[in-house]
């Protein structure tokens, strides 16, 4: 089955506007969900209770607040918290373009698909081939359900992905925390970037792993649901001993990174 669209949306910048669709990146079908039970085995529900008389209030008499001060609170209606918000206009208003790779991950948050709406096929495939020829992608402004997003309109193969972006206030600074004072050996770099090379791959393949604490969940719970089976931690596993001397600790990683890459390669040769 296709995948709905989320949204529909418009880029636009200068005079040029390519109507879009918002497709969800991905999705949390594994995921598992416990539900909060009373003693005998049914489902509770939430209450509000105020916090100075102990009674219960009723979800539609609750109002918003902002605490200004503590303990002290400025409310608001529905109609006045909807003048706040921003005018969902739907529209990604571009307002420059920077070199992809100046973007530091750290700012990324959620990321969403954007799929050609109708009558903007040239202007969509243009707007990705222009990137990917400079290298560069969009920043833009967009509005939707009551706030304004700063995204990173970016080219993925023939497509576009928006990326939505925290602001700059929102990222914390890495430079106070410590990185280590110590001095790098040229032995001890060479033998990491080996270890490195050993392990890594020309790709990246995410179908290669696959959520394998999610999955022993669920194959406990269906197992639980069918006979009642009681479900058991399993052992500890003992501590790693603390590194001592970091250049035999290389050492050994290498050999033993080396050994098993020879044995997977032995494998395959005899087709086991």
């Amino acid at each position: 089955m296709s995948p709905r669209p989320i949204a529909t949306a418009t880029i636009s910048f200068g005079l040029v506007s390519i109507p879009c669709q918002l497709f969800s990146s991905a999705e949390n079908s594994q995921k598992v969900r416990f539900n909060f039970l009373s003693p005998s085995g049914t489902r509770v529900k939430q209450q509000y209770v105020d916090a100075q008389t102990g009674d219960q209030i009723e979800r539609r008499e609750l109002v918003k607040g902002y605490q200004f001060a503590k303990d002290k609170y400025v409310t608001f209606t529905p109609e006045e918290l909807k003048a706040l918000e921003a005018r969902a206009t739907q529209a990604i208003e571009i307002v420059e373009f920077v070199p992809v790779d100046q973007v530091e991950r750290a700012y990324i948050g959620k990321t969403y698909y954007l799929g050609a709406g109708k009558g903007g096929d040239k202007a969509y495939r243009l707007l990705g081939a222009a990137m990917k020829k400079t290298g560069w992608a969009a920043l833009a402004k967009y509005a939707a359900r009551g706030k304004q997003y700063l995204v990173l309109v970016r080219p993925v193969g023939d497509h576009l992905v928006l990326e939505q972006l925290h602001y700059a206030h929102e990222v914390r600074d890495i430079t106070g925390l410590p990185a280590g004072e110590a001095e790098l050996q040229d032995a001890e770099l060479q033998l990491a970037v080996q270890l490195i090379e050993q392990i890594a791959s020309d790709e990246f393949d995410p179908g290669k792993y696959e959520d394998e604490v999610g999955q022993r969940m669920l194959e406990a719970i269906e197992k639980k649901v069918a006979d009642g089976a009681e479900i058991e931690a399993p052992a500890e596993e003992e501590p790693a001993a603390q590194v001592i001397d970091l250049m035999a600790a290389l050492r050994a990683s290498v050999e033993k990174s080396g050994s098993a890459e020879e044995k997977s390669g032995e494998q395959r040769a005899t087709g086991s």
